[in-house]
């Protein structure tokens, strides 16, 4: 079977997406494809979700911190970008997706946009509600162990 020519083949466009959780969530590739794809049919409905053809092309989360690489057609970025907004909770861990960059190929989209998760993050004990209690720190931001998790809480809060 021959192939398409250049002009009749699909053209896709790269989406660079950031995910922070609580430290201790557990995210998995199959969860979050679920939760984009479920989000795109609530948002979009079964023919708008099919002519977007959302794909997670790469997927990597580590210690509340993630990124990911989502393929769309390259008509439906806007959708795309909708959807990706509506993704809330994966499989009942609370998320925070923000897209960092879109792009034409995989390679510029992860030498743009990519190798940021996972960063240095350390444990640390601090002063938060007048008690010592430990918290997981990354830059600027503090996730607060509690009696019922996690509380994120700022630099300034936590002396």
């Amino acid at each position: 079977m021959k192939h398409l020519p250049k002009h009749l083949r699909p053209r896709w466009r790269y989406l660079a997406v950031g995910i922070e959780t609580w430290p201790d969530a557990d995210l998995g590739r199959r969860g979050f494809q679920r939760a984009l794809w479920y989000a795109a049919g609530n948002l979009l409905g079964d023919a708008g979700s099919a002519d977007a053809d959302l794909t997670l092309l790469s997927f990597s989360h580590d210690g509340g911190e993630g990124e990911a690489i989502v393929r769309a057609r390259h008509g439906h970025v806007d959708d795309a970008r909708a959807v990706i907004g509506c993704v809330s909770d994966v499989d009942g861990d609370p998320v925070g997706i923000r897209v960092r960059g879109i792009s034409g190929t995989v390679r510029a989209c992860e030498e743009r946009y990519m190798g940021r998760a996972g960063g240095n993050s350390t444990q640390r004990d601090v002063a938060f509600e007048d008690a010592e209690r430990s918290a997981v720190v990354r830059g600027d931001a503090r996730d607060v162990r509690t009696g019922s998790g996690y509380v994120g809480a700022a630099a300034f809060d936590t002396e």
